[in-house]
């Protein structure tokens, strides 16, 4: 071992892995920043509040084509001027945008940690919301799909996670 990484041609290893204290800080700060599509759809079909606003970033025309049940509506190149009209500031919010092709979902929850509010993304946006299965709506009304075998287990529940 030279200089911190490893000399074997094993790619996973050339770099070695963190120690256990640094990898659960980041592990741990990373919980901190995100929730998962299942996490978010288990509290909000859990009925009652589930402590935090569901927040879509995409455009107008993307909202129409599908979105959450019950989220609120703010394009990211929006959320400066028009956050403080449509969030409380004492109440966590959870933004998403397409998928993790598209940082729109990050953006905006930078557009709002800068003006005070506490936030996480939700990895996988609407795509694998709607992969997994879970209800949305559309201009046209409710709408569900099957779930997707690869994101979502195949008559379960719950991936066990």
């Amino acid at each position: 071992m030279t200089s911190g990484i490893l000399t074997t041609g094993n790619p996973v290893l050339r770099i070695p892995p963190a120690s256990p204290a640094a990898a659960a800080a980041h592990f741990g700060a990373s919980l901190a920043f995100h929730a998962d599509v299942s996490d978010v759809a288990a509290a909000l079909e859990a009925g009652g509040d589930p402590g935090f606003v569901v927040l879509d970033s995409r455009s107008t025309a993307s909202w129409d084509q599908g979105h959450i049940p019950g989220a609120v509506h703010l394009p990211t190149a929006l959320v400066a001027e028009q956050a403080a009209g449509l969030l409380d500031p004492a109440v966590p919010v959870v933004t998403y945008c397409w998928g993790p092709g598209c940082n729109g979902a990050t953006r905006a929850a930078l557009g709002l940690a800068e003006l005070g509010y506490q936030v996480k993304e939700m990895l996988g946006g609407f795509e694998y919301w709607v992969r997994e299965g879970f209800a949305f709506e559309t201009w046209e009304g409710p709408e569900r799909r099957t779930a997707d075998p690869l994101t979502a287990p195949a008559g379960a529940d719950d991936c066990g996670c």
